[in-house]
């Protein structure tokens, strides 16, 4: 028989008979027809990766210009001195929270253009 006689002699069969063909494969062959079923999240529930739209830009480290971090801080937040040298000599510390990638992106290369380190989180 080839596989075009065999697919015509299935066609023809009831589904009884199909039943004991396919328990008769998998004793003969050790394998079962059951669907494989993929593993997912607990309930089935496919979960959303939200993107994040809020970041808080954190000043890591000052490194070695402190001075022109100081202003750089004071630029973007509008902080007087004091409060500014406050924030950049406790870093790390959160120099802007709750904006958009675009502003963070923008607050952490004027950090690094100056010799400071930026997290964005």
């Amino acid at each position: 028989m080839d596989k075009a006689q065999i697919i015509e002699a299935i066609k023809n069969m009831t589904v009884l008979e199909l039943n004991e063909l396919v328990k008769a494969c998998e004793e003969e062959f050790g394998v079962s027809a059951a669907a494989a079923v993929v593993a997912g999240p607990a309930g089935g529930a496919v979960e959303e990766v939200e993107e994040q739209t809020e970041f808080t830009a954190v000043l890591a480290s000052v490194g070695d210009q402190k001075i022109k971090v100081i202003k750089v801080v004071r630029e973007i937040t509008g902080l007087g001195l004091k409060e500014a040298k406050a924030l950049v000599d406790g870093a790390p510390n959160p120099i802007k929270e709750g904006i958009e990638k675009a502003e963070a992106e923008e607050i952490k290369a004027k950090i690094e253009e100056v010799g400071g380190t930026v997290e964005l989180k």
